[in-house]
C-alpha cells in the first residue's frame, strides 16, 4: 500500500473517529470499575495483554507464514479490544460495563506494549538487519494522538454534553462500523493481485488465533471462578480486536508502510465478524429458549 490519500489521510482519520465514538461510550467509573471486579478485569488483562501475543506467536510458529504476514498476526495479537467488542457484547447480552472497562485499560496499556512487542515480531521474521523498525518513543507518541487524543475527546464531549452523546452515539458506531470495513476492503484492495495467496496463508492462522484466544479467554477466567456471563465478555475481548489500528500500524506512512502486514489484521477482522456473528446468533436463541 503505497503511501497515498488512503494510507496517509483516510486510515488515521477514520481511526479517529473510531476511537472518538468509543471515547463517547466511556466515563471516569469506568476505569474505577476495576476495583469492583477486581478478579475479572485482570484475567481478562492477562488474557489481552500477555496471553494471546503469546498465542499468536505459538500460531505463527505453527502456520506456513511468510514473514510479512507472521508480523502482521502479531500486530494485530496486541492491539487492544476495539469499540467493536462492547457492541457485540451487548448485543449477546454479556457484561457491557465488564467490556468496556477492558477496552479502556488495554488501550492505555498497550500504547507501551505495541512498539516494544512488534520490534520483537521484526526483529525474529525479517532479520534484524531488515530496515523497518519502530522508534520506540515515536511510537507511543503517534499512538497516542491517533488513539487516546480522540477517545479523551469523547469521553470530554460524554461529559460535557451527555444528551448530544447519547442522540448522537448510535450514528457514530453506524459511521465506525462502515469506516472499518471501508479501511480492510483498502487494505485488500492494495494488494489484491495477491490476496488469494495471502489468504491462503493468513485465513487458517488468523482463524487459529481467534478461536483460540476466544476460549482461552472463556475457559481461564471459569476455572478460577468468574462467573459465566463475564468470562463470555472476557472472550469476546480477547477475540474482537482494533483491527483498524492493526491495518493503521502496519500501512500507515507514520508507522511501518508495509501493504502486505496489513493483510493479516485486515483478514482477521473479516473472520472476527462471521465468528462474532455465530456467537451472537447462539446467545439470542440461548436467551430465548430460557424464556
Amino acid at each position: 500500500m503505497e503511501s497515498n490519500f488512503l494510507t496517509a489521510v483516510f486510515l488515521p482519520a477514520a481511526l479517529g473517529v473510531i476511537m472518538l465514538g468509543m471515547g463517547m461510550s466511556l466515563t471516569t467509573g469506568d476505569f474505577k470499575r476495576v476495583l469492583l471486579y477486581p478478579k475479572a478485569v485482570s484475567i481478562g488483562l492477562f488474557n489481552q495483554i500477555i496471553l494471546l501475543p503469546v498465542i499468536a506467536f505459538g500460531i505463527t510458529l505453527v502456520f506456513p507464514l511468510a514473514p510479512e504476514l507472521a508480523v502482521g498476526i502479531m500486530i494485530l495479537a496486541v492491539c487492544p479490544g476495539g469499540a467493536t467488542s462492547n457492541l457485540i457484547s451487548h448485543l449477546c447480552k454479556a457484561d457491557v460495563a465488564l467490556s468496556i472497562t477492558l477496552t479502556a485499560i488495554t488501550s492505555l496499556v498497550t500504547v507501551l506494549t505495541i512498539p516494544l512487542l512488534v520490534n520483537f515480531s521484526l526483529d525474529y521474521f525479517m532479520g534484524i538487519e531488515q530496515p523497518q523498525h519502530l522508534d520506540v518513543l515515536d511510537a507511543m507518541v503517534k499512538i497516542i494522538i491517533i488513539t487516546l487524543v480522540p477517545t479523551a475527546l469523547g469521553m470530554w464531549l460524554n461529559y460535557r454534553f451527555p444528551t448530544f452523546t447519547r442522540r448522537s452515539l448510535k450514528a457514530v458506531n453506524i459511521g465506525s462500523a462502515v469506516l472499518f470495513v471501508m479501511v480492510v476492503a483498502g487494505a485488500v484492495l492494495a494488494e489484491r493481485e495477491n490476496i488469494m495467496g495471502y489468504f491462503a496463508q493468513a485465513g487458517p492462522a488468523a482463524l487459529a488465533l481467534n478461536l483460540v484466544s476466544m476460549g482461552t479467554g472463556y475457559l481461564i477466567p471459569r476455572g478460577f471462578g468468574v462467573r459465566e456471563q463475564q468470562s463470555f465478555t472476557i472472550s469476546l475481548e480477547s477475540g474482537i480486536q482494533n483491527g483498524t489500528l492493526g491495518i493503521a500500524i502496519a500501512s500507515s506512512p507514520l508507522m511501518l508502510n508495509n501493504a502486505q502486514m496489513a493483510i493479516s489484521p485486515a483478514i482477521y477482522g473479516l473472520i472476527m465478524f462471521f465468528t462474532a456473528g455465530v456467537l451472537i446468533y447462539i446467545s439470542r436463541r440461548s436467551v430465548n429458549d430460557k424464556r
